[in-house]
């Protein structure tokens, strides 16, 4: 039960968000969006998974991480009924509200992880990393038929479906008593002082903003290059798809080793290959381009959540380094959407925007390279383990 409510929710990290963008078009005729407010759907969900990470702690420090874990699947099914029920402002406060839970999970994940499975970490960071594609992947291939059949609205509100089949698989965990540790270490200020923090959370920022640079626009570059919308939906499920293999075998083999540098730039070189095969051309192999592009891109999201579970001794110094490098990460991620809707509006074309976030992956390698070096981070949480900051 626990291992299979912890795969369920993991399923829930991504449909929410990656099921907006195959049908982006048709919601921006229907609620008569611009491009710009369109890639803001993305924005405004992605900044609340900066903006309001820090919650989690708060509460896992209050009820548990099992609660804590609920609280945001059980959160995440209201937003996504709220975003589908009505107009433009139903749309962007269900999107506030479903980001919100994103973000609470998010950081509460690798917290879960150290605590349930502290000595398979390597492990279940990929299982649940490959739960997390695997949703998004599903969530990109069946939009399109579902709202085919039933609209935009009804499509995107059935991963509300998910959300509670989750919360009611993982609610015999959340049922455990908590007691509260009022003398648990409280590592934030050790951990805002040490630079690999940074490096962490600049590598998680802007591995997250080109990943949601394509989750939001792939498909509406697919179209205007000329492909139909239905398979441009599948293209990005392909790129989801093929991010699987790499989610799980990356955290398992880097875990083994001290560095996880190679790792690191191999990921960050096959995500540019991606950028530059859709830039060049994207109607030529795309399939090839989405394959190189999903295996860089998540290799490079499981070495970022493997590297904050590794960097910190236990449960309460994870989840504070998650949420420090979640919470400022995914505001600079919230940027890329909304920065691409904005440059391809000025130049009415991709080629700028695929050039940006080519350049965004640039310095992705270089914070990544830091980040994935060994440190010295350990060692100081360690000895101010057993008494507050």
């Amino acid at each position: 039960m626990l291992v299979a409510g912890f795969v369920l929710a993991a399923l829930n990290l991504r449909p929410a968000l990656s099921g907006v963008s195959p049908l982006l078009g048709e919601i921006m005729a229907d609620l008569g969006l611009t491009p710009a407010a369109g890639g803001a759907i993305t924005t405004v969900m992605v900044l609340c998974l900066g903006v309001l990470g820090p919650l989690a702690p708060v509460l896992a420090a209050r009820v548990g991480v099992d609660r804590t874990l609920l609280a945001g699947l059980l959160l995440l099914a209201l937003g996504i009924w709220i975003r589908a029920s009505g107009g433009p402002i139903p749309l962007y406060a269900g999107a506030a509200l479903a980001g919100a839970a994103i973000a609470i999970m998010n950081v509460i994940m690798p917290g879960v992880v150290k605590r349930h499975f502290p000595d398979r970490v390597g492990l279940y960071t990929g299982i649940y990393v490959s739960g997390l594609v695997a949703g998004a992947a599903g969530a990109s291939a069946l939009m399109v038929p579902l709202a085919h059949d039933h609209g935009w609205r009804l499509a995107t509100a059935s991963a509300a479906l998910l959300a509670l089949l989750s919360a009611l698989l993982w609610l015999p965990q959340a049922r455990r008593r908590h007691v509260p540790d009022h003398n648990a270490p409280r590592p934030y200020r050790m951990l805002l002082r040490r630079r690999t923090t940074w490096y962490v959370t600049i590598f998680m920022g802007l591995q997250s903003m080109t990943f949601y640079i394509v989750l939001a626009w792939l498909p509406t570059i697919f179209r205007d290059a000329g492909l139909a919308p239905d398979q441009a939906g599948y293209l990005l499920s392909l790129t989801n798809l093929s991010q699987l293999g790499a989610t799980f075998a990356v955290p398992v083999l880097a875990g083994r080793t001290r560095s996880q540098v190679p790792y690191v730039v191999t990921a960050a070189v096959l995500t540019m290959i991606g950028y530059v095969g859709v830039l060049a051309a994207p109607t030529t192999v795309p399939w090839l381009w989405m394959i190189v592009l999903g295996v860089g891109q998540g290799a490079s999201l499981a070495l970022v959540l493997l590297i904050i579970t590794l960097r910190a001794p236990d449960p309460s110094s994870v989840t504070a380094l998650s949420a420090i490098a979640q919470s400022i990460g995914y505001v600079v991620a919230a940027l890329g959407p909304l920065g691409i809707g904005v440059l391809h509006q000025a130049t009415g074309g991709w080629t700028i925007p695929l050039l940006a976030g080519l350049a965004v992956c640039f310095v992705q390698l270089a914070a990544g390279v830091r980040a994935g070096s060994p440190d010295r981070l350990r060692e100081p949480l360690e000895q101010a383990a057993g008494r507050p900051d």
